[in-house]
């Protein structure tokens, strides 16, 4: 059985907006991604951090532990004793997107009276702002048994939350959400697309408490 991520194992839409499907060049990590890193012994930390950094420099098909050892200057064997497999190190880098998620969602409950309009435009802002963090989240097969326990389910509370607790609305929100994240992180859609004209239909449509007065690409609060 795969150690969990992160153990070793045999040791104890706006304008300022960068182009479409790529992540703003220099950019730092979240602040919320903190309390979930601290889930993992320092190394493990390290190697998530910098696999982070690969995947969004690099893109999901150039992503192989061999180019991550690279970065970090060891040999593929060092990773291995904290990540028991590629597919450990991917979940432990989901498990940090859904918290950081999570982290940005909670806050939308307590802050606007508009919390799904509002989480809607978080995860498009998200998604622009780690587009290759997110297709591995929400464009792939997702091996839950490797995450870490109550990451994803975090994330997911919160929004049936600002869907009143209706399960329904929030899984559709949620797929009318993705689509239009991936839509446009995969520039499927013409050049004078008014994409914010589009979020806002849409969240008029779900919403039962906004008529989404402007979903912007911040996720900023929606009163």
């Amino acid at each position: 059985m795969s150690a969990r991520p992160g153990q070793a194992s045999g040791e104890g839409a706006g304008r300022d907006a960068p182009r479409r499907g790529t992540a703003p060049a220099g950019r730092s990590w979240s602040a919320t991604a903190a309390p979930v890193m601290d889930r993992f012994r320092p190394r493990a930390r390290e190697i998530v951090t910098v696999a982070r950094q690969l995947l969004e420099d690099e893109g999901l098909d150039s992503f192989s532990m061999r180019r991550l050892a690279d970065r970090l200057g060891v040999r593929t064997p060092v990773i291995y004793k904290y990540f028991a497999s590629k597919s450990a190190l991917v979940a432990a880098l989901i498990s940090v997107g859904f918290e950081e998620q999570a982290t940005l969602f909670e806050a939308a409950l307590t802050s606007s009276d508009h919390p799904l309009t509002a989480m809607a435009g978080i995860y498009r802002a998200y998604g622009r702002d780690n587009p290759n963090l997110y297709r591995l989240m929400y464009d792939r097969d997702l091996d839950r048994p490797l995450l870490l326990p109550g990451s994803e389910e975090r994330a997911v509370i919160a929004a049936i939350r600002a869907a009143g607790g209706d399960r329904d609305l929030a899984r559709a929100a949620w797929a009318f959400a993705h689509g239009m994240t991936i839509l446009e992180l995969n520039n499927r859609f013409p050049a004078d697309a008014d994409l914010d004209a589009a979020w806002r239909r849409g969240m008029t449509s779900l919403d039962p408490t906004s008529r989404a007065p402007g979903l912007e690409r911040s996720g900023d609060r929606q009163d």
